[in-house]
Order: structure tokens, then sequence, then C-alpha cells
């Protein structure tokens, strides 16, 4: 991402402003009287720890949520927003963290969803065909009409919906932690296509925890910490160091400081390892490798390449064929069980938070538990399983972790998406495994709990515990790894030490340019 922004006059009428808006949830207030303002054809930051009120605040914005009192002005003029199609009229578009899509249906049929001009649909597709040409064509927004959604990358789902936004006429796009599932390429696209709205006029909100972005892609900068507006700075005007101690409330460590890795005895070995998705598509293609005690091994690549099913076959999601041994025992690869591989003692974050690793509509102390509940530690002296322990247990974890809120009775579902990461963490984490199987491990968790976790993760290491982290983030496997491969077309076409390499030798190879 280059620093291409230009100076711009701020005599417009304000795109939004927000004035004392305050909203509880039971005895939680997430927004503690907030004003703010954002300017008419600018990309404004938002940022701030999980649960500090970001999401809740452009919730209330798009009409998800009712605010207990304030009011919203759009262009100077008061505006009620009562549900999310009064946002639409009021020119606000959204794009969540995860997105509202229909897999089977095709991009144009997505993006007429719910917009239709009438009961025939032929007309509404012909109209909406030669719109989202334009569309394409104005914004760089290239993405194939009649593609199904369930076939395309994340990042060109992610441009499906900024298409949509913008054919219902959205003047403001909010987007929430948009590259939290991208790659570094995809992210520095979509920044483009960002920094292209803003340029034809549109206003962007952006809320996101990584700093590198709000100080490359944004104009101005809003700092929320525990529900409250804390600060307002042009973004030329602040740093990443300044932007996270306004965050976390004191100075954070941005870059991990470890020793050099103890390696010891290989813990885990691959060998050959063939995994095939759901599809009859070969992913990975027989690859080889190991990781040692005391060491972190980082995989990384294109998302797409095969990572993550390499990641669920190590950790018993997936069918898979060739040999894995974990200090010489065999796991069977045919009949793949997370209890086995539990009883390895090997521990899996997977990269799907919500699809693999938690169960939504269950309790946050329920997660903490599930996989180990028929340990001893949650059982009774008859052997039957203690919620009482579990409970407490749970909330120690969420304790520790800093999980926000630290209800331990309320549903997954209603956690922010870092906060949801943090109970997979403190689940995984938090059992002393001697393996820990990890992917994207900070993905949509705050600068706070980023240093928290990169450090538990090379406590670990130093502990001798044997790691193997998937990251998209090239930042992550640089800082963090001590060795690092990379995946490419499910091959491995790259083994670094990571100290002898750099972002850009493996850019190339996670291009697939080995020479």
């Amino acid at each position: 991402m280059t620093k291409d922004k230009q100076e711009r006059p701020e005599t417009a009428a304000p795109a939004i402003q927000l004035k004392n808006i305050s909203k509880s949830f039971g005895p939680v207030q997430a927004n503690k009287n907030i004003s703010l303002t954002v300017n008419s054809g600018t990309i404004h930051g938002i940022v701030g720890e999980n649960g500090a009120g970001k999401s809740t605040l452009m919730s209330i914005l798009y009409g998800f949520y009712k605010a207990d009192s304030g009011d919203i002005y759009i262009r100077n003029a008061k505006t009620s927003i009562p549900d999310s199609q009064a946002a639409i009229s009021a020119g606000i578009g959204m794009v969540f963290q995860h997105f509202k899509l229909v897999e089977n249906f095709t991009v144009l049929e997505n993006v007429i969803l719910g917009a239709e001009d009438g009961a025939l649909l032929k007309d509404s597709l012909s109209k909406a065909r030669r719109q989202l040409q334009e569309l394409s064509t104005e914004y760089e927004l290239d993405v194939d009409p009649d593609a199904i959604i369930e076939n395309l990358s994340v990042g060109l789902q992610q441009r499906v919906e900024i298409l949509k936004a913008l054919y219902r006429r959205a003047n403001i796009l909010i987007l929430d932690e948009p590259t939290g599932v991208l790659t570094p390429a995809e992210a520095d696209h979509l920044f483009r296509i960002l920094k292209n709205l803003r340029d034809q006029g549109k206003t962007v909100i952006l809320i996101t925890h990584k700093l590198r972005e709000i100080m490359d892609a944004t104009d101005t900068v809003s700092v929320m910490r525990s529900g409250e507006m804390t600060a307002t700075i042009k973004t030329n005007q602040t740093s990443p160091e300044k932007l996270a101690e306004l965050m976390v409330g004191r100075k954070v460590l941005l870059n991990v400081s470890k020793s050099v890795a103890k390696a010891g005895d290989i813990a885990l070995e691959v060998k050959d390892l063939k995994v095939t998705d759901e599809k009859g598509v070969l992913r990975v293609k027989g690859i080889t490798f190991n990781v040692r005690e005391g060491e972190i091994l980082g995989i990384a690549g294109v998302a797409g390449n095969g990572q993550s099913e390499l990641l669920e076959a190590l950790g018993g999601f997936r069918k898979s064929q060739g040999l894995v041994s974990v200090y010489g025992h065999s796991l069977d690869l045919e009949s793949p069980s997370g209890q086995e591989i539990r009883d390895q003692s090997i521990a899996h974050v997977p990269e799907d938070r919500q699809r693999l690793g938690l169960i939504m509509d269950f309790t946050a102390w329920e997660n903490i538990g599930f996989g180990y509940q028929h340990e001893p530690e949650y059982s009774n002296s008859w052997g039957l399983m203690n919620n009482r322990k579990m409970r407490k247990d749970a909330s120690n974890k969420m304790e520790k972790f800093d999980v926000r809120p630290s209800n331990i009775k309320l549903k997954v579902r209603n956690f922010s998406g870092g906060n949801q990461q943090k109970l997979v963490l403190a689940r995984e984490i938090e059992r002393n495994p001697d393996i820990l199987l990890i992917g994207q491990p900070t993905r949509g968790v705050d600068i706070g709990a980023i240093e928290f976790i990169h450090n538990e993760i090379i406590k670990m290491r130093d502990e001798g515990k044997a790691i193997i982290l998937v990251s998209v983030e090239l930042d992550e496997i640089l800082s963090l790894t001590d060795r690092v491969s990379v995946m490419f077309d499910g091959n491995l076409v790259g083994d670094r030490i990571t100290r002898e390499t750099n972002a850009r030798e493996l850019g190339l190879l996670m291009g697939g340019e080995t020479d």
C-alpha cells in the first residue's frame, strides 16, 4: 500500500455526525455518550480493542441496533435509522466481517437479492448486469457476474459485498475488519479500491485492528476504549505506537521479543501427505516435513494453496493419505479423530473459528469445555461431568485471556469475532499440549491481545513445545517463527530459516517463483 492520500477541503457537509450515542445490553454498556464526525470524501478509521464498542456503534448506524439515546445526522439532516432498509435508503452500505452472501447463488443474483425492481426477475437481472459492469469498471471491482459465490476466493466475495452496497447507491461504506480473511495481495488491492471510492466522492469508514492499514489507508482515525471515544486524530499526525497506547491505555510492544530457538527431538513428522477436498480435488500433493520440540514452524502461502486442508488433516478433521507420526506413534489418517489428536497431546486452533472451533448457539463455558469434557478435572467423584468445575475453569480462562464481556453464560454468537478467537485460544493453549497446531492466531484480534497471544506462543516454544503456525500475515510469520515453509499449489516450494529470509523472498515463493 502506498501513501497517495490527498488533502481535501472540509467545507462540504459532514457525511455523518453521531451525537451522544449510548447503547447498553443488560448491565454491559457498549457505547457511552459517543460523538463522532466523519467528513465527506474521506477514509475514516475506527480502532479499539475487542469489546471497545466499534461494531456496536456501526451496527447502530446501519440500523441493526437502536441506540438508547443520542442522534444521527446524515449530511446535516437528523436521520432516524430503525433498520437496515432505512440505512440503505440514507445511502449507507456495510460490508461485514463474515459475509452475508448466498453461496449457491451467482454474483448477479446476490447483488440484486432484496433490491429487485419487480416480479419479473429477467428485467432486474438484465438491468443489474449492465450496472454491475459499469460499477466494476469504475471502481476496479472486476468479478464474473455469472460465477457461483462458493467458487470464488474470499477476496472476490468481498468485492461482491462492496458491489452490493454500490448497486444500492451507497455513498457511505462501512467495512468491519475487511482484511481479516484476505491475503496481503488481496488486502493491497482492496485498499486501492477504497482509495478509488474516496477519490470518486464516496465516504469510507474502516474498522480494523491493523495499525499499518490505518496508517497507510486512512485520512483520519478515531480511537475507542471501553465503549467511549477517546480521540480523533489526523492520521498523518500520529503513529502506530501512539495509537496502540490510546487503544490499550498503556505502552504496547509492537515487535515480538524472542531468543534463538533451542530445537530438540522431532515431535511431529509428516511424510508424503496427500489431502483431497470434498470435490475430489487434490489440495495437498504429497508433502514431507517435520517440527521439533522448542521451535515454531510457520506455513506461509496465499490462501487456497493447501494450508487450510493441511491444518485440518493434522487436526483430525479430514481424511488424508501418507504418514503422520507423533513421537514415533502413527496417527490413523483413514478415520481421523479429534479425540485421537487430543490423546496425543495435540491442541488445534482452526483457521475457521465459527465452522470448526465453536458451536455458536452454545455458551462460552460450554465451548471452553468442548473436546475436553470427559477429562478428570471436569468430573466429580462418580466420574460424571461436573458443570460447576467447568464453569469455574471457563471463568479463569476468560479472565486470563481478557475475553469481553466476561459473562461465561453468554452465547458465543454474541461475542465479537476477536473475542470468539480468544475463547478458542484459551481452550487450546491452556491445555498445555506438547504440540500446538494454530491457524491465523490473531485474525480479528486487537493489538493488546495480539501482544499477549504472541507472548503465550513464544512462552510455549521456550517450554519445549512444538508449534505449527499457519498465517497469511507475513509480519506475523517473520516475527514469530523459527523456520518457515511456503506452500504453493499444494506443494512445499521453499523452506527457510526465518532470520535468514525476508518478506520479499517469501512473497516470491508464495507466487510460485522458486528460481
